[in-house]
């Protein structure tokens, strides 16, 4: 059995929740061949890998979504013209009416023409000014048409990669990553699988209605295209999990079908924190906060600060470790060291990256205060550790904390970018020891009943085993042995 991943931003080039998880599964079925298809932005980050790759990991396949157009016909300088069928399909996409993905895939994977080409040519241009006078005459049209150019050039690029061929294609997202998905089940005869940690269209929503790069109505036709990719993946794939019930529902409401969904909860390795280092003398003077995070928006950084800034007034004896890679976004970065600066604000430490479990001992309580989440890996490791959390509620985190009665709180939630909250809840479990390591028992004996990584590969495993079964495909019985030569990073990894 072969199982691709399929993963858009994430693994193996960038630490986190997403990232961890599709480690921890490769390396969770040592029986079976993987390959990875991993979607990033250009070739700058080609093979910049930041994870070990595991040895029954066979390849690595590179899609970028900015890049060059090998396919430009410089010597002739003609533009590529479509047949009747292939401009109807197009337009179909376009006017995301009745979209004809049999034969987009067909004349995409064709390669017979240029990327280039088609968006500066006539009829691309025709069909995008039908959309303009059908829908945005009020605009400018020369905008209109080079965002229009933008929005397609990535997804043109996705639907003329090379796809390896695999038994059962897993997309670790809807999105780009589940139009892969379903390219290759349609020229593969492959299972398909989307496993959605957040819900992909509502987090690019999110993060469009924020943007500043993006203004106006050009907002609604940005996530009219990541909408349009999910119903696809939805619609195509033979089954489709998520980590909660809530988000289930939130599946449901995007067009998924309610039968093809199956609720797998995350899971982590509780022995990799059974036995780990408690705190040093120095830590012996403190209240330690660990934040295991990206620097990076999405986690809200800034409001962190800003709440401990409050909550040191409060409790002088707090010190908040922020523990993750910084690189991901330095602007945003630098922004976060200037304002602990700015606010004067002492005992902040930011580690960079680091072994999590050189540090959760040391810790008294958790903290996240992310905007956007699904099930939190880091809540679910301070768990296994004993530690409570203070988190934002977002995603799983509501169920995370309050169970479902069970065990009783494990933490303490709080609403999105409120400092109060956040600084309130800081100084509550700094000061009551008590309460704290109670609540750390509560969150310890709910990873153990219900988030386990054995339990999360039991059930992946009945999954992709009546996946296999449905397509003719059989389970592994013998573990491939490690090859002797060593394969460096480099070597595994293809270009698409």
């Amino acid at each position: 059995m072969k199982i691709c991943i399929v993963a858009e931003g994430c693994y193996p080039y960038v630490i986190g929740g997403v990232s961890s998880w599709i480690h921890s599964m490769i390396k969770s079925f040592p029986n079976i061949e993987f390959i990875v298809l991993a979607l990033i932005s250009n070739r700058d980050g080609s093979g910049k890998f930041v994870y070990d790759i595991p040895e029954n990991v066979s390849g690595i396949y590179e899609v970028y979504l900015d890049d060059y157009d090998w396919g430009k016909n410089k010597k002739t300088g003609k533009r590529t013209r479509l047949g009747e069928k292939e401009y109807r399909a197009l337009r179909s996409i376009i006017m995301n009416q009745d979209v004809d993905w049999d034969t987009i895939f067909e004349m995409f994977q064709a390669g017979k023409f240029s990327i280039d080409d088609l968006l500066m040519g006539a009829d691309f241009l025709n069909i995008v000014k039908e959309v303009y006078d059908y829908k945005y005459p009020q605009i400018v049209f020369s905008d209109f048409l080079w965002t229009m150019r933008s929005i397609y050039l990535p997804l043109f690029l996705v639907l003329q990669t090379p796809i390896p061929k695999a038994d059962i294609y897993h997309c670790v997202a809807t999105g780009y990553a589940g139009l892969i998905g379903c390219i290759a089940k349609y020229f593969h005869k492959c299972a398909l699988l989307i496993s959605e940690h957040g819900i992909y269209t509502r987090e690019r929503e999110e993060e469009i209605l924020k943007a500043e790069w993006v203004l106006g109505i050009y907002k609604n036709i940005w996530i009219d295209q990541f909408r349009k990719m999910s119903l696809l993946a939805y619609t195509k794939a033979d089954k489709v999990t998520c980590l909660y019930s809530h988000a289930k529902d939130l599946q449901i409401d995007l067009g998924c079908p309610e039968e093809k969904i199956q609720i797998t909860p995350n899971g982590v390795d509780v022995k990799r924190f059974a036995y780990l280092p408690g705190k040093t003398a120095e830590d012996e003077k403190f209240i330690n906060i660990g934040a295991v995070l990206r620097v990076a928006p999405i986690k809200d950084v800034k409001t962190m600060v800003r709440a401990f800034a409050f909550a040191k007034e409060e409790l002088p004896t707090l010190k908040l470790w922020i523990m993750g890679p910084t690189d991901e976004d330095e602007e945003y970065a630098e922004e976060c060291f200037e304002l602990v600066e700015a606010l004067g604000v002492q005992d902040i430490v930011f580690t960079g990256r680091v072994n999590v479990t050189e540090y959760l001992g040391r810790m008294d309580f958790t903290l996240l205060t992310s905007i956007s989440e699904g099930q939190p890996l880091t809540i679910l490791e301070g768990y296994a550790a004993h530690k409570p959390v203070v988190a934002t509620d977002v995603g799983c985190c509501r169920e995370l904390i309050y169970g479902n009665d069970d065990f009783g709180e494990a933490g303490i939630l709080t609403h999105i970018m409120n400092v109060a909250e956040l600084a309130d809840a800081m100084v509550e479990l700094g000061r009551f020891k008590k309460k704290r390591m109670e609540m750390g028992e509560n969150g310890y004996k709910r990873v153990i009943n219900s988030y386990r990584i054995e339990q999360m590969k039991d059930t992946y495993e009945q999954i992709y085993r009546q996946l296999g079964g449905k397509y003719n495909v059989s389970w592994p019985v013998e573990v491939h042995e490690p090859e002797n030569e060593e394969i460096k990073p480099a070597d595994r990894t293809g270009g698409v």
